[in-house]
């Protein structure tokens, strides 16, 4: 572990004590440690976002944007996997690998995000997030054509809720990377970073 980051938290900042925190901040301590409330617990976005008023509202869009928009649950880890593999979210990816699966987003299609593989023969649903993600993170640039597909395939207001899931995975990953959270103990990295 690098010498700046904390054993406890997993992270260069410390974890709060409860009773050091406001009753926003309780509220979010006992939710990152209440089981099945968030996929990694206070060591992972729960634990960052108690140094956070914003907490509340970052977690209410969240939780809007990957359950109750409709965005279907395959598409929605097909996004989230996407964006990690484009950010190089290492935290991300292993939180949401084991979720897609259990979603059924397919090994294949996993290994194309996973390591940037050509989405000829995928489902053009899942193809279709792959390329606009692509198109957002790396070249900053939609095409007209990945964007006529994704308005067809999802219709103009599931689209727009599926970039604004990628844009929240990615103000997600971009905390990750600011306090070089690690992965929790015993688990392994799944993506591939140089």
């Amino acid at each position: 572990m690098p010498s700046d980051i904390d054993p406890k938290s997993g992270m260069r900042l410390p974890l709060p004590r409860r009773e050091d925190l406001d009753e926003i901040g309780k509220k979010g301590y006992d939710r990152g440690t209440t089981t099945g409330a968030t996929i990694m617990g206070l060591q992972g976005p729960a634990g960052i976002q108690l140094y956070t008023k914003a907490a509340p509202h970052m977690q209410s869009l969240n939780k809007f944007l990957r359950f109750e928009a409709g965005i279907p649950p395959r598409t929605r880890e097909v996004a989230i996997l996407a964006t990690a593999r484009e950010l190089d979210s290492q935290f991300e990816w292993v939180a949401h690998e084991p979720e897609a699966l259990k979603e059924g987003v397919p090994a294949q299609v996993i290994e194309a995000i996973k390591h940037r593989k050509d989405t000829a023969g995928l489902d053009r649903r899942d193809a279709v997030v792959i390329e606009l993600c692509r198109q957002i993170w790396r070249d900053h640039k939609v095409a007209s054509e990945t964007f006529a597909e994704a308005k067809a395939q999802f219709g103009p207001s599931m689209l727009i809720d599926i970039v604004l899931l990628m844009g929240n995975y990615a103000g997600t990953a971009a905390l990750l990377a600011t306090v070089d959270m690690q992965l929790h103990a015993g688990s392994k990295p799944l993506l591939p970073i140089p």
